[in-house]
């Protein structure tokens, strides 16, 4: 008898490589703070588990011209065009960091019931 690891871990293992991917983003975001005429970036990450999920995902393009990151529309516009609002970048990245956890968390906690669970306990 296998064990489909799929079924087992559920949605967090892409969750988790989605979060990874968005960790990026918002990091190469705080980096270009001061860059002029940087534009800030995010991924709508509910659209993103979606397409995984339905199977549709062809994985984020990271590249400099965009892919499937959008930009971010500043709520304080700067004269060099730059639109990165360090605060909103940095709550964005403690929660993107926490949903991580979270999701590192549920996975830790299925790998130590299959442990259990092929142990015999």
């Amino acid at each position: 008898m296998s064990i489909d690891f799929d079924k087992v871990m559920g949605t967090h293992s892409e969750a988790l490589k989605l979060r990874s991917e968005r960790t990026k983003i918002l990091a190469a975001n705080i980096a270009n703070e001061n860059t002029p005429g940087f534009q800030a970036r995010d991924m709508d990450f509910s659209a993103a588990m979606r397409e995984e999920r339905d199977g549709a995902a062809t994985g984020l393009s990271l590249d400099s011209d965009g892919g499937d990151a959008l930009y971010r529309v500043p709520y304080h516009p700067t004269q060099d065009g730059n639109t990165v609002e360090i605060g909103v970048e940095q709550a964005a990245f403690a929660q993107n960091a926490n949903d991580f956890q979270t999701s590192l968390t549920f996975l830790n906690m299925q790998i130590k019931g299959l442990a259990k669970a092929i142990a015999g306990q």
